[in-house]
Formats: C-alpha cells, structure tokens, sequence
C-alpha cells in the first residue's frame, strides 16, 4: 500500500490546487455578480453539461471501462487497451456530438416557445430566470463533448498507474474561467453583466477544450494514438453491458439534481448560488482527500476483484475506507463549526455582502453534517464497480431520488433554502446507508462492523478536535480585531492548532495504519533532504 500512498498524496496535491482555485472562481463569480438571478441562471445552466457528463463520461463509462481496461492489459497488453480506448472514444464522440447539437435546438427555442404559447412571458420573475438560465446553457451545452472524451482518457491514465494529468483536469477550466471573467470584469473586457456572463461561459468551453488536450497528449506519450473507428468488439460490448444500468442510476442522479436546481431557481433569486457555493465547499474535503483515495484505491480494488483475490480486495477497502473517515468526520464538525468566518474570508465582497454570508452560514453547516455520508458513498460505490455490479448503484440511486425529492418539496415552503439542503442530507444518508449493507451481506470481509474500533477512536478524536475549535477560535475574537484579515489569521490558526491535535490524539489511541503513513513520511523527509 506504500505505493498508493504515495499515488494518493500526488492525487491530493492536484486536487487540492485545483479546489483552492475553484473557490477562487466561485469567489470571483460571487464578487461580480453576487447572489442575484444572473448567478443562479449560470450555475444551473451549467448544471446540464456538468451532469451529463457524469451520466456519460466520469460516471458510468470511468465505473465500466477501467475494470474492462484491467482485463485487456492482463490478457493482451497496451495494444488491445488502446484499440478500446480509441473505439469507446469514436462511439461516445457521435453520441454526445449528437446530444449537444439536439440539445442546443431544444434550449433555444422550446423554452421562449412554450413560455410565448401559453401567454407566460413577462409574469414573473421565476419565469425570467429559467429563460436565462436556457439561454446560458445552449452556450455551455459543447462543453459536454470536450469532458467526456477527457473523461475516457483520464480512465485509460489512472488504468495505467498516471493519476497527475486526471487529478489536475479540473485546474485548467479554473484557469480558463479566472482568466475570462477576470478580464472581463477587472480588464475592461466588458461593462454590462451580460457582457462579463459570456465572456465566463467562454472561458468555459476554453477550460473544456483544455481539459481535453492535456490528458490526451500524456496517453499518446504512452503510446496511445488516435484512430477514428466505430467498430463493436467483446470489450465493448462488455462496457456497454456494464454501463446500461449506471447509466439509468445516473440519469436518476441527473434528474435529481436537475429538479432539486429548477425548484431552487423558482424559489428565489439566491437559492441556486447558494447551494452552489454551499457545495462547493463540502467539495474541498471531498475532492482533496476522498476523491484522491478513491481514485487510487478502484484500480488496486479492481485488479484484485479480477483476479479473485477477494481477502486483498477487502483488506485494500477498508484501508481506503479508514483513510476517508478521519479526513472527513473532522473536516465535517470543523466545516460547520467555522461556517461563518470561512464564508466571509471566502466569499464577502464586491456584490457579496454581509446579508449574504449570513443567509449561507446555516445551508453550510447543514451541508457539512452530511459530508461523511458523500465521502462514504463515494468509496462504496467504487467497491461494487470494482466487481462490475452496476445495477445495485441504480437501485440506491432511485431511492435516494424519491427521498430527495419527496423531502424537497415537503420542506422547502416552511424552511427555503435550508429545506433543500435537509432533503439532500437525508437522501444521501440513505443512500449511503443502503449501500453498505447490500456490501456486507454480500462480502462480509466488507462489513461496516470491521472498522468500528477506528471508527469510535476517530469519534473521539473528533469530539475533543471540535471543542478546541470552539474554544480556540472564540478566544481569538476576544482578541483580534474584526475584519476580513483578522478573520483569515484566527481560521489559519485555528485550523492549524486542530489538526495537529486531532494528529496527536489518533497517534495517542493508536490508530490502525498510523505505523504505515509513518513509515511514507519518513521517506518522504529522506528524499527532501538528500538521505539514502
């Protein structure tokens, strides 16, 4: 596991530099816009592409061709491997090449169509919000094709053992976008709001088209080459197989998610960026650390699950599965516990003012309580991939959809905003919780109940590391100065005296692995400073 470690740490370091700067772009969106409608339009028209990428690209088609792709380098080595690459790769060019172009007829014209037919346009301010938001997304709707082509590469790289060039796609859209509407906004680019919006939507496609290039060019360092062919091979249909019922589970996903947006824009004008944002930051844990582990964690899960070693494969899940919970546990208590300092270091200025921060404080907290249950998921789900076993995630994708959805509606008249973020919590405990026991009885070496020793230790650890937060940081408003940078200073001291005394309590109740990242430390420091 020391090499996966090590895998995890390159992984980590990509993702981190990727999310910091995508809270950068989220900032510099928020500062420009604001909370306003424009804002919401945006993220949810870019909702769509983002989701069908999922459906298409990272999802379904990365949880089928990575086992098949283990398989044909075992049997026949790159060469077979690459044929597959490029075959997958013709096939899903045509098909979202296909979506895009109908999908950009469809949001063009259906919405005002529709809107004009029934005598709507002009009522009312819900109405004008969605007509933004389809305009948005017939600019954005190419970025699909891009990110799912990069989406079938980046699965033949981390098949490969490369897990840079795919940790750091999501860099190069940041960059793309940060540079657009900077210039935009800050440049003299562009004057009027919808000037600034275009110019963000193109930095979008700029981002994509970025995201696609680069991965593409490291595999063709591998040996890769691309050839143009729609020919239907047993690999194929292999994962195709696998993929017909992820696809269904992550069409659920994407209605969800769809809905849960659309509700969102016809509450108000705030609520869609809110969620966004909200999001966004519970995604920083998770895409640092949960990600990272996961992605190194499903091709070592994978090879073990194609060779029949079925003792290795539980051995290597839990071992990912103990590293995700004591990122995470403690990361959710510090997440809500700091909401409100971190939202206004992050997020307050320009158009974001202290009304904002204070309509986001509780939809984060909230958010933060079910980052465990997300960061669970996400390894769980890669167990049951790993065994080509789609149709299990489709069923727990349903029945988180009618948890959320039945929630949302229910409590988004008495609570708003907060309701939606309740109803997601719950669905993902579900989820979660649905998941892992179908795991269990089906491979008892999997079962929750092996990692309940760590998981009370961490439990502890976290409760002590949450109550030194609250202390630490009320004590450093007693007596530092209010303001933006007096706040950054008590977060980054805060922050810092916690982790090293959640480290320390983990190595006090002697933690299962805490010999092994030891071990990678020390090597680490050997290697920095020069030793043998």
């Amino acid at each position: 596991m020391s090499k996966s470690f090590l895998n995890i740490g390159v992984v980590a370091g990509a993702t981190l530099a990727s999310r910091c700067l995508g809270l950068v772009r989220d900032a510099l969106v928020t500062a420009v816009f604001g909370l306003e409608a424009l804002a919401s339009a945006f993220y949810t028209a870019f909702t769509l592409p983002n989701l069908f990428r999922r459906l298409l690209g990272e999802g379904a088609l990365t949880a089928a061709l990575v086992p098949t792709l283990q398989q044909e380098i075992r049997a026949a080595q790159r060469e077979a491997a690459f044929l597959l690459v490029n075959r997958v790769a013709s096939w899903l060019l045509v098909i979202t090449g296909s979506i895009v172009a109908g999908g950009m007829l469809v949001l063009a014209f259906v919405p005002r169509w529709l809107a004009g037919g029934a005598g709507w346009t002009g009522v009312g301010p819900a109405l004008e919000r969605w007509l933004v938001a389809a305009d948005l997304a017939v600019i954005l709707f190419p970025y699909l094709v891009c990110i799912c082509l990069a989406a079938v590469f980046s699965a033949a790289l981390q098949t490969l053992n490369r897990f840079l060039e795919p940790a750091l796609s999501p860099v190069w859209l940041n960059l793309a976008m940060i540079g657009c509407l900077g210039g935009a906004a800050y440049g003299g680019w562009a004057a009027s709001p919808g000037g600034r919006m275009h110019w963000l939507c193109g930095g979008t496609l700029l981002g994509g088209l970025l995201q696609l290039v680069v991965p593409a060019w490291a595999l063709r360092r591998e040996g890769w080459r691309p050839r143009f062919g729609l020919g239907v091979d047993d690999g194929l249909r292999q994962i195709l197989r696998l993929m017909a019922p992820t696809v269904f589970g992550s069409a659920i996903h994407l209605i969800n998610i769809s809905v849960s947006r659309l509700v969102g824009l016809s509450l108000n004008d705030s609520a869609v960026a809110i969620l966004n944002l909200a999001t966004r930051l519970m995604e920083l844990p998770i895409g640092v650390f949960t990600l990272a582990v996961s992605t190194v964690v499903f091709p070592l899960i994978a090879r073990h699950a194609a060779a029949g070693e079925w003792d290795a494969f539980a051995a290597s899940y839990r071992k990912g599965m103990r590293l995700i919970l004591v990122i995470n546990l403690p990361a959710a208590a510090g997440l809500a516990l700091l909401a409100e300092p971190i939202v206004r270091v992050l997020f307050q200025r320009g158009e974001f003012g202290p009304a904002d921060t204070a309509a986001m404080r509780p939809v984060l907290a909230i958010f933060a309580a079910g980052l465990p249950f997300l960061a669970f998921t996400t390894l769980v789900l890669r167990a049951f991939y790993a065994e080509k076993d789609t149709a299990t995630p489709v069923r727990a994708a349903a029945l988180s959809f009618i948890v959320n959805l039945g929630l949302s509606l229910i409590l988004m008249g008495r609570w708003g905003t907060l309701g939606l973020a309740v109803a997601s919590n719950v669905a993902l405990a579900v989820q979660a919780v649905h998941l892992q026991l179908i795991l269990a009885r089906r491979r008892p070496g999997l079962a929750f109940h092996h990692l309940r020793r760590d998981l009370g230790k961490i439990l502890l650890a976290t409760a002590a590391m949450a109550g030194m937060v609250r202390a630490t940081y009320l004590g450093w408003q007693q007596l530092a100065p209010a303001g933006r940078a007096a706040d950054a200073a008590g977060l980054v001291l805060t922050i810092g005296c916690a982790a090293g005394f959640y480290a320390l309590l983990l190595w006090v109740l002697r933690l299962e692995g805490r010999e092994e990242l030891a071990a990678m430390g020390q090597r680490f420091r050997e290697r920095i400073g020069g030793a043998p």
